[in-house]
């Protein structure tokens, strides 16, 4: 029977969950680095190379360096737990940072751009997909967990109104190194104390797994997985060629300090959508879902590149922004069906790697393409990568349907088994 607005769990209900705020503030200040990290890297580089493709090239290297190296984060959080990760990590990305802040400054050589920028994306803590783990541990089986997917969508897309426009602010009104500055000492303040709320992070699965199943199974070989991976690969090319091209179209304009404004609003789109999927009752199951919220979003990104006017753009960057989340919450709400309990930090971690190795994707093939054709040029990187992404959804959509549901439907009329009646 399908629910009602009324009976669908809500925020309220969800914020009351016991010991949710001890993990969701500290959360959210270390979680605001993310969206700080390529934006930053992309400002301070071209300000001091003067090529969008080198600047994007040194971002994408980060960005390929993280989605590479977070799932194997996410194993190890899953296996030895969050904290034993997350303190040596934060470390190791402040130092990292601080080591290519001062390699940037210093006119160094592309290739040692490139090396600096491999521990700095590969040390990046997974914050987001550890508050999700949470989530899914307290409330495992719980209709709650839909209303924690997007609760937790919107706090990613906050961030990202906040992260790219208070990074902008610092490199272009206080110093083209501040939004990295910045982005190195939240990583380190907050992590920290991230870390230090153990009793809600959950529990260690080398154990269990070992004695259940003798070795661990990686949560990428749940084909569910590699499908949403592409999905958020594509999404991952939205928020990379966005960022590249409204910096590059805001400088281009001669309005540079627009450019946090501008991503903002696209930012904002997302956070509003977001809200609204976690209050509407939906009848269709998020497989479905998918299938419809996606192809809006390819459409969505259609006009972005014909757009010559500051409003205009903004109007066009919100309107993609609406149409981002529903299709990564729902993508997230699916890997608490699809994938086993113990490797949950890991499959989240590679579906945050997808979107991160997108971006990075993005951000390069929109940078060279701009440094080329200018910057209008830059905004059909979004459109290809969610337009390739659709076509593998379509094509392997059968492998988001939970095995439960399979079985169910496969044991359809004329395959029914014989059961006791009472």
């Amino acid at each position: 029977m399908a629910s009602t607005v009324n009976e669908r769990p809500g925020y309220g209900q969800l914020l009351r969950t016991p010991g949710a705020w001890t993990f969701l503030l500290p959360g959210f200040l270390a979680r605001q680095p993310f969206a700080m990290l390529t934006i930053g890297i992309l400002l301070l580089v071209n300000d001091t190379t003067g090529s969008y493709g080198t600047a994007g090239t040194v971002s994408a290297t980060a960005g390929v360096a993280m989605a590479l190296f977070a799932p194997q984060s996410g194993k190890l959080a899953d296996r030895f737990g969050q904290a034993a990760v997350l303190i040596p990590g934060v470390v190791v990305h402040a130092a990292a940072i601080s080591l290519l802040t001062v390699l940037a400054l210093s006119d160094a050589p592309l290739w040692a751009l490139l090396a600096a920028a491999v521990p700095a994306g590969a040390s990046t803590p997974q914050i987001g997909p550890m508050v999700r783990a949470r989530w899914a541990s307290k409330l495992d089986g719980s209709p709650l967990m839909s209303t924690a997917a997007a609760f937790e969508s919107v706090t990613d897309e906050f961030t990202f109104v906040i992260g790219p426009v208070l990074a902008t602010a610092l490199c272009t009104g206080v110093h083209p190194a501040a939004g990295l500055v910045a982005e190195a000492v939240l990583t380190l303040a907050g992590g920290l104390l991230f870390a230090t709320q153990r009793r809600t992070q959950p529990q260690p699965s080398r154990a269990a797994a070992g004695a259940a199943e003798g070795k661990r199974v990686s949560a990428l070989s749940v084909p569910g997985v590699r499908v949403l991976a592409i999905v958020m690969l594509g999404i991952g090319t939205v928020f990379g060629g966005m960022q590249v091209s409204m910096t590059a179209f805001t400088k281009e304009m001669g309005e540079p300090g627009l450019n946090g404004l501008m991503y903002g609003a696209f930012a904002a789109g997302n956070m509003i959508a977001g809200i609204a999927c976690g209050v509407i009752a939906w009848k269709t199951s998020p497989q479905r879902r998918l299938l419809l919220a996606y192809p809006l979003l390819v459409l969505a990104t259609t006009p972005l590149w014909a757009a010559h006017h500051m409003v205009l753009l903004g109007a066009l960057g919100m309107a993609v922004g609406l149409c981002i989340a529903p299709s990564l919450i729902t993508g997230y709400t699916l890997v608490e069906k699809l994938v086993p309990a113990g490797a949950r930090t890991e499959a989240f971690t590679w579906l945050t790697g997808a979107v991160g190795l997108g971006q990075a994707a993005g951000a390069t093939v929109g940078g060279r393409l701009i440094d080329a054709h200018g910057a209008s040029t830059g905004f059909l990187v979004p459109l290809g990568g969610t337009a390739v992404a659709l076509l593998v959804l379509l094509a392997l959509r059968k492998a988001l349907t939970p095995r439960s549901e399979s079985v169910v439907a496969a044991r359809g009329v004329g395959h029914r088994e014989a059961v006791p009646v009472d």
